[in-house]
């Protein structure tokens, strides 16, 4: 039976059985199978290493969240310490582990500045939003006011894969095999500067996908709508920013209306946009947040959903519907918060917001560079270590490529052959370094797309 009990893989045993027994995440299998993944073997800093041990920059950061760099000791001496202690114990039925608490004292003093009070521990990203849209649910009710169930969102917003977050976003590919959906989700445009069919100031755009929203709400009725939700910036959906004002609009509108505002902050949690969290670069507090990706780095997977004072209150009176009939196995996962505590020290000691915005700033101007060398790029758009480029056919009419053109495979394989690992989504290059990216990573980055591109305008 070959190695099978045997720690000891040998290089050609994983690349004679890579993706002949697993079904990879958003791709169709037989490309899997057909084109087998990059076998990442080991990391450092902000680089890999494949089977073969070539090296690579990590321009992704695993999935947006290897915020703090691979293979910290911290880190790893963190869960280690905690493995001495008990590898695993239940949040269920009055038990708990040391490190969630001191966990959720540390992300409720980190986010004092919106307000939270309670946090939910989950596995994930897709759970923490899941864990949100019941919050919001259950709020209402715990109200006297069961009607209110609507979710309304983005299109491009992305919210995971449960059937809920899947419901929630909006890009159609993420939905059309699974559909029908959960009923009672609505989506609306969103503030897509560089595609939008009113205007090209950022400005009257915030004004007028608030003002969406605001009709949107006043048809559905305000007694049936429970939350918004958005991603401070979409990240799956494209890097798409949104003008200055329309945080604090959408705020404004929910407040107008009694909706809560929740805020994934997925992905922008934790210091990606230059801000320690996404909502904060607008100086707005959601109602609740959805947390995971940069709570610990991908070290254990771990999420959380965090809510404000005006949301715990309902759980504060008697109620019949009051018990939180949710939950996962590994919701508090004492390795993973073990994980987080670790990860989130390094975050404040070594500023790594600040960085993400001195750097991304940086990065910026070198995006903006490459795009008066290359006629592929239509956009340069992001907010501190958060970036994207839009890969178009025709700058001037902003002609897209065909969803199944090969010019992204194109460009992801010639950056690998560079010796970068980039993300192609839907006609955008994405970028999501780790935050301990430096300005000569950036140029090394620079370097590597450069490449990339020329190539996949030769071939």
């Amino acid at each position: 039976m070959g190695p099978i009990l045997s720690e000891d893989f040998s290089v050609n045993f994983l690349k004679a059985h890579n993706a002949r027994h697993v079904w990879h995440p958003m791709g169709d299998p037989k490309i899997s199978e057909s084109d087998p993944p990059l076998i990442v073997a080991r990391g450092e800093g902000v680089y890999v290493y494949d089977a073969d041990g070539k090296r690579y920059l990590d321009c992704v950061a695993g999935l947006w969240n290897v915020n703090v760099g691979h293979g910290r000791p911290e880190i790893k001496q963190a869960i280690v310490a905690q493995l001495d202690r008990i590898a695993y114990y239940s949040t269920f039925q009055g038990t708990t582990n040391p490190p969630s608490i001191m966990l959720s004292h540390l992300l409720t003093e980190m986010m004092k500045p919106e307000a939270m009070t309670k946090v939910f521990f989950s596995s994930g990203g897709s759970d923490a939003n899941e864990t949100a849209f019941k919050i919001a649910r259950q709020y209402w009710k715990l109200e006297g006011k069961a009607d209110r169930t609507k979710i309304i969102s983005l299109k491009y917003g992305y919210h995971g894969v449960h059937f809920g977050g899947m419901s929630a976003t909006g890009t159609p590919p993420h939905r059309l095999a699974y559909e029908p959906l959960v009923p009672g989700f609505l989506h609306i445009d969103s503030p897509y500067l560089y595609r939008n069919p009113w205007t090209g100031d950022a400005s009257e755009l915030g004004r007028i996908c608030a003002a969406e929203l605001e009709r949107t709400i006043q048809f559905q009725g305000p007694d049936t709508v429970a939350a918004f939700i958005a991603e401070p910036v979409q990240g799956a959906g494209g890097v798409i920013v949104p003008p200055d004002n329309y945080w604090p609009l959408v705020r404004q509108v929910c407040d107008r209306y009694g909706v809560l505002l929740i805020a994934d902050e997925v992905v922008t949690g934790f210091g990606r946009t230059g801000h320690l969290f996404g909502s904060r670069g607008w100086d707005v507090k959601p109602d609740i947040m959805c947390l995971a990706k940069g709570i610990n780095s991908g070290y254990v997977p771990l999420g959380a959903t965090a809510v404000n004072e005006r949301v715990e209150s309902a759980w504060k009176r008697d109620h019949p519907l009051a018990a939180i009939m949710h939950g996962y196995t590994y919701s508090g996962h004492p390795l993973a918060c073990a994980a987080a505590l670790a990860c989130q020290k390094i975050v404040l000691d070594e500023d790594l917001p600040g960085n993400a915005a001195r750097t991304g700033a940086y990065f910026r101007k070198r995006l903006d560079d490459l795009a008066t060398r290359h006629e592929l790029i239509g956009d340069v758009r992001g907010k501190g270590l958060m970036l994207g480029l839009e890969i178009v056919k025709n700058r001037k009419t902003k002609e897209a490529f065909a969803p199944n053109d090969p010019i992204g495979k194109r460009i992801t394989q010639a950056a690998l052959e560079a010796g970068g690992i980039i993300r192609w989504a839907a006609g955008k290059i994405i970028l999501s370094p780790p935050l301990v990216f430096t300005p000569a990573h950036v140029d090394e980055a620079f370097e590597i797309l450069d490449q990339a591109l020329q190539s996949a305008r030769r071939t």
